[in-house]
């Protein structure tokens, strides 16, 4: 049985189209904490990326409440965010499962034109026929990060965070329907390694 500490600062992160950002919405929903989008500090209007002391700034002004669940794998602001979590669920799926829900979720944003952060919308150019296309970043990065993400793990530099990590959105979802509890309550945790 796994607790969140009773101020919780959570970061879940993983390969992009992991499910972060819906993972994050429900878990801070569930314990009435902030969210706090990273995709949506780091881009500005027409996919323009904000500059890097922007981005900190505006993410060290997100978080410095005492209890939020932010969602994000930026390393430019990771020393930001990091020191100031005491959780990190990692959302570590399988490259088919991954790229499964980038094909299924770019073309479901592209038909229905869903405004992402900042006027930005997906389109089937940008996702089929773009150097940007998020389905080649999904295949150039997924194991890069894994890599990442398992070494990050095993370092000293955070070594003050518990990890919970989810190989299977099954695991997830069973975990986010017993965060409904209060915090510091019992909730059940099943992760794979």
């Amino acid at each position: 049985m796994e607790t969140l500490p009773r101020d919780p600062r959570v970061v879940v992160i993983g390969t992009s189209s992991a499910g972060k950002s819906a993972f994050a919405r429900t878990l801070a929903r569930a314990l009435s904490v902030p969210h706090v989008e990273l995709d949506e500090l780091h881009w500005a209007p027409d996919w323009t990326e904000k500059s890097n002391a922007d981005f900190a700034r505006l993410l060290a002004s997100a978080i410095s409440g005492s209890s939020w669940v932010a969602d994000g794998n930026y390393s430019v602001v990771r020393d930001i965010l990091w020191p100031r979590a005491n959780v990190i669920v990692w959302l570590n799926y399988s490259l088919a499962v991954i790229f499964w829900r980038g094909l299924r979720r770019s073309i479901e944003r592209s038909v229905s034109r869903t405004e992402l952060w900042h006027g930005n919308r997906e389109s089937l150019r940008r996702a089929f026929l773009s150097r940007d296309s998020i389905l080649l970043w999904i295949l150039t990065t997924h194991s890069r990060r894994r890599l990442e993400f398992a070494h990050l793990q095993k370092s000293t530099k955070y070594a003050h965070l518990r990890w919970i990590e989810f190989r299977k959105p099954s695991e997830a979802s069973r975990w986010l329907s017993a965060s409904e509890v209060p915090r510091g309550a019992q909730q059940r945790h099943e992760p794979r390694r």
